[in-house]
């Protein structure tokens, strides 16, 4: 951090008023925003010389290549800790929180989400322009070698958590087929690795792009996928095949006789590709980390997994046959008693006290109203003010001391309860809602928490009303 102040200092000339330190994801580097004034820069803490080095070097050639990327402004010699152009604190996984939620992404989101799938292709070849790819972390090209890391991320950190048995010399006969397929287009392109919509940060309005250190030169499939079939942005595939003719008229630009077709049928592998990597980074950063929004992207990405498998992956069928049962136990519930049609519906409420508790629609008077106005209020802060309980900062905030997952806990254990008995029952209604100051944060985390988790683990429908934020959505 002195090394941080120091930076700050010496372009400047003064120390900073106020230090925050930023949530970080799947990395081990620290971020933390330095201010004075009117004056705000990020600062980063990195762990690993080679991939500071790779980050500074890309970001220093993509902005003489005039792709919107972080300015650059000091770094220590060693090049371990840095100070870069702050962006705000607005992602586009952020932006498009309303679609993700529920699954219509209003105008606003799809223009934002075009305007970021369209500079893609620049990334990919003027990015790529006189480039020194060896100075790429930690490889410089995508190679048979980075594709088994992958592959073994998935098989060591996911396949074999799930307890399904396999035959492991029949798996990597699949896995080294695999590969020739992913490695048949060979391509002097930028592969950014992990372009998805939370390493595009909204700057005036505009994209800006972070987190690509680790990219490398390879295929431009790759990339596609990634933006595409992110677990958590939950596009439907009309969507999702709007996106892909705004990228692929871009792409034609740098390749002007690209075939729709036939760049589709090659899409399908690295998709496959993409799902399976992204399993196993969840798999270790999830269920081993305990990492928490790792754990909650797992079921997105094997809704991913379901929906391609249904197409016929012919060249690995040992591979098409282990991925069919991994989705097997995507119904907790299948065996059980609770595995069956049942006319249950729950209804879970976010609101705000000061304008009443909501009304029991259904006339049973049945169910729970859960007061979080006991738990730290991150509408107390700035930073938060404009953002929600569906916004990853202020859920990185409210999971920071661990109280909310301790409140949440115990209302798991109750909400189990009363819906396995309202089952055996045969009721067909039960309220839970939670309240808080605003209706804005603490409520609206936890009623999307209960929601989510109950969905996953009983067959019944469930009707999410975020009161105060006019969002509904049904399960």
């Amino acid at each position: 951090m002195e090394e941080l102040i120091l930076l700050f200092q010496e372009y400047i000339g003064k120390q900073p008023e106020k230090i925050i330190q930023l949530s970080g994801s799947g990395s081990n580097r620290k971020y933390f925003r330095l201010s004075h004034g009117e004056t705000s820069l990020i600062g980063v803490e990195g762990t690993s010389f080679d991939e500071n080095k790779a980050f500074i070097t890309l970001c220093r050639h993509f902005s003489e290549q005039n792709l919107p990327v972080p300015e650059i402004i000091f770094h220590t010699s060693d090049l371990m800790y840095y100070l870069q152009k702050d962006l705000g604190n607005t992602s586009l996984f952020d932006f498009i929180s309303e679609g993700r939620n529920t699954g219509n992404f209003s105008e606003k989101e799809i223009n934002l989400l075009k305007k970021t799938i369209s500079l893609l292709p620049d990334f990919q070849f003027k990015g790529a322009d006189n480039l020194d790819f060896s100075v790429c972390y930690p490889q410089e090209s995508f190679d048979k070698r980075t594709i088994f890391w992958d592959l073994n991320y998935f098989k060591y950190y996911y396949l074999k958590t799930s307890g399904i048995e396999f035959q492991e010399n029949l798996l990597e006969d699949d896995f080294e087929q695999f590969a020739e397929i992913l490695l048949q287009d060979k391509s002097d392109t930028f592969l950014y690795r992990d372009f998805q919509s939370r390493n595009v940060m909204i700057h005036d309005n505009e994209p800006f792009f972070i987190d690509f250190q680790g990219g490398r030169k390879g295929p431009v499939y790759y990339d596609v996928s990634s933006f595409l079939w992110q677990a958590k942005a939950n596009f439907p595939e009309t969507l999702r095949e709007e996106l892909l003719d705004v990228y692929l008229n871009a792409l034609k630009k740098h390749q002007p006789e690209i075939n729709k077709d036939s760049f589709k049928k090659r899409l399908k592998y690295f998709v496959l590709f993409r799902t399976l990597q992204v399993l196993g980074a969840y798999g270790f950063r999830g269920n081993i980390e305990k990492k928490k929004h790792f754990i909650e992207s797992i079921p997105f990405a094997l809704n991913n997994l379901k929906e391609l498998l249904q197409n016929d992956f012919i060249e690995f069928p040992y591979l098409q046959k282990i991925l069919n049962e991994l989705l097997l136990p995507l119904n907790p519930l299948k065996g059980t008693s609770w595995d069956k049609e049942n006319n249950l519906q729950i209804t879970i409420y976010s609101f705000s006290y000061k304008k009443g508790i909501p009304e029991d629609e259904s006339g049973n008077g049945g169910g729970y109203i859960f007061d979080c106005r006991a738990i730290h209020n991150p509408g107390k802060y700035d930073e938060y003010k404009p953002l929600t309980g569906l916004d990853q900062p202020v859920k990185d905030f409210l999971e920071k001391d661990g109280e909310i997952i301790d409140f949440l806990k115990n209302i798991r254990t109750i909400a189990d309860k009363h819906v396995e008995r309202y089952i055996e029952r045969n009721f067909t209604n039960l309220m839970l809602a939670f309240g808080c100051t605003g209706g804005q944060h603490r409520s609206v985390y936890s009623a999307q928490h209960l929601a989510d988790y109950l969905s996953k683990k009983y067959p019944v429908k469930i009707k999410l009303i975020h009161r105060e934020q006019g969002i509904n959505k049904e399960y």
